[in-house]
């Protein structure tokens, strides 16, 4: 089956519903789910005509719109290979990246044809697709209204790649992960079964894989009115009125992004009484993000979703779930509760051996291996919408075993299981300490810094045999109470706390704590100490 034919099983079911509303200055429009359907075969004449053939790869460059789903769905379509990168990483990442998958064709609004000017791959493309402006030695994207459409969708193998996506490479090479038709619809089934995606409603979502799995449920899909490439930087004004304008029953964001919608809205005294659930993931969601939602939307449920590029959804947390006892155990360090895992996922938990191979296990040495309840170590993972491997196999020995003839993935997060079967969150492997005092995860320590209304950020790390903790405080909020903090955590035994004016953070979502970064940056120019031990 092909993944576009769930695309197509919407249209005939309901042609004239909204799939995308796209408010985008200069772009506003609402495309229904027959006009997304007949735009997206018309742009697969376009390909097949170009002489495009099954397992071509062609790269794509959109922003989230109407334009970048008719796009997609026209490559799986007719069987091609959608390759999507991030260009803000840099010329080398670009050239890498087409290196390993070599793209026969580019589709790109102006911007991203701008890029041909440095990158000699993106030059070497065969066949270049503008989107809106007119752009030298490209063919437009309006061309497909004259296209003679291709209505008929190729049947594919369940294994057959549909969607190739690169990391950033920000710790070594580049490693590509291979959607195929197969995972996607699996991938659709998760999301479909654990957010109770039914036809009908209007979801606001910044997260381009949702909308995926909004098109394929009946779903009509709201783009932001902002710009993503950096979630903490948006401009919440515009992201408040588009919402009060379209009344989302959904919410779907990045914490980032959803802290700044929060401290606007709150100071501007706006509310979405309409709002029903608020998704948020990719990034920890500590306590005070959920408290300030709640505050905007009473009458929404504020779910945090956790998962993976390789792995999503894993695991999800309904805020109505926690009670007095989970909040207190979150105060003494125990982590962030990331819930139940999903009916169609594997969880376990390894002793952390993070860095270093492991496995094949028979059945019953992984039994052995597990981890029992409460005590803390990798989170492994296995279902059909968990990647089996990397493109080329280049990624596979770091981050995947075998047990028995199933294939394990490692997310690189550590974690434990409570009594109850929810998953807890404690931080990244790489970033754990061992030292003379034990063994300690970071994102404990920091959710108990983070409970104070003047922190911004926290991030706990080793830093020549001491621990550290860097904190960053929020604007236009009182300094912290840093003697009742040393207080609270005595448990975790901190050697020194300095302060940092800007804790850096992943690129993509701007939660995570980047470590090395700031670590490296802690040894190049020390930072102010507003307090020690």
């Amino acid at each position: 089956m092909n993944v576009c034919d769930l695309l197509r099983s919407r249209a005939a079911a309901i042609p004239n519903a909204p799939a995308i509303i796209d408010a985008r200055p200069g772009h506003g429009r609402v495309v229904s789910f027959a006009e997304l359907e007949d735009t997206s075969a018309r742009a697969a004449g376009l390909l097949h005509a170009a002489g495009l053939r099954l397992g071509d790869g062609v790269l794509v460059l959109l922003p989230m719109s109407a334009d970048l789903y008719a796009a997609l769905l026209a490559v799986f379509r007719v069987g091609l290979v959608a390759l999507i990168l991030d260009p803000s990483a840099g010329r080398e990442h670009i050239e890498r990246c087409c290196a390993m998958y070599p793209p026969q064709a580019l589709i790109a609004g102006a911007r991203g044809h701008l890029l041909r000017l440095v990158s000699p791959a993106l030059r070497r493309i065969p066949l270049k697709i503008s989107v809106g402006l007119p752009v030298p030695g490209a063919v437009s994207w309006a061309r497909i209204d004259r296209t003679l459409p291709v209505r008929a969708v190729r049947p594919c193998d369940p294994a057959t790649p549909a969607l190739l996506s690169f990391t950033s490479g920000s710790t070594g090479p580049p490693k590509a992960t291979v959607r195929s038709h197969g995972f996607l619809l699996a991938q659709h089934r998760a999301l479909r079964q654990s957010l109770d995606l039914a036809a009908g409603g209007v979801h606001l979502t910044t997260l381009p894989i949702f909308v995926l799995a909004n098109l394929a449920s009946g779903v009509t899909s709201l783009i932001p009115n902002v710009d993503l490439r950096r979630p903490d930087a948006i401009r919440p004004s515009r992201l408040a009125d588009q919402m009060c304008a379209h009344r989302p029953a959904r919410l779907i964001a990045s914490p980032a992004l959803l802290e700044r919608l929060a401290d606007h809205c709150w100071r501007c005294g706006v509310a979405f009484p309409s709002l029903r659930t608020v998704f948020t993931g990719g990034g920890p969601v500590f306590p005070r993000l959920v408290a300030a939602l709640r505050r905007i939307a009473p009458g929404a449920e504020i779910v945090a979703v956790y998962g993976s590029t390789e792995a999503e959804p894993i695991a999800l947390c309904s805020h109505t779930t926690l009670d007095a006892a989970d909040q207190e155990a979150m105060d003494r360090g125990a982590g962030l509760p990331a819930g139940f895992p999903v009916p169609s996922i594997r969880v376990r938990i390894l002793c952390d051996r993070w860095g270093t191979p492991i496995g094949p296990y028979t059945d019953a040495e992984f039994d052995a291996a597990c981890l029992p309840p409460g005590e803390p170590g990798e989170i492994v993972v296995s279902g059909d919408h968990v990647l089996s491997g990397y493109l080329g196999g280049h990624g596979d020995d770091e981050t995947k075993f075998a047990v028995g003839t199933t294939r394990w993935h490692r997310t690189g997060d550590a974690g434990y299981l409570d009594r109850k079967g929810r998953l807890w969150l404690v931080g990244r492997c790489a970033a754990r300490i061992d030292d003379a005092a034990g063994r300690l995860y970071p994102l404990g320590v920091e959710a108990v810094a983070l409970r104070d209304p003047g922190m911004r950020r926290a991030a706990l790390l080793s830093r020549g045999g001491r621990r550290v903790l860097v904190l960053e405080f929020a604007h236009r909020s009182p300094r912290p109470d840093l003697t009742r903090l040393v207080h609270d955590l005595a448990w975790a035994q901190v050697d020194e706390i300095l302060w940092d004016e800007a804790i850096p953070v992943d690129a993509r979502h701007n939660v995570k704590v980047d470590y090395g970064a700031l670590l490296a940056r802690l040894d190049g120019c020390r930072a102010p100490s507003p307090g020690r031990r």
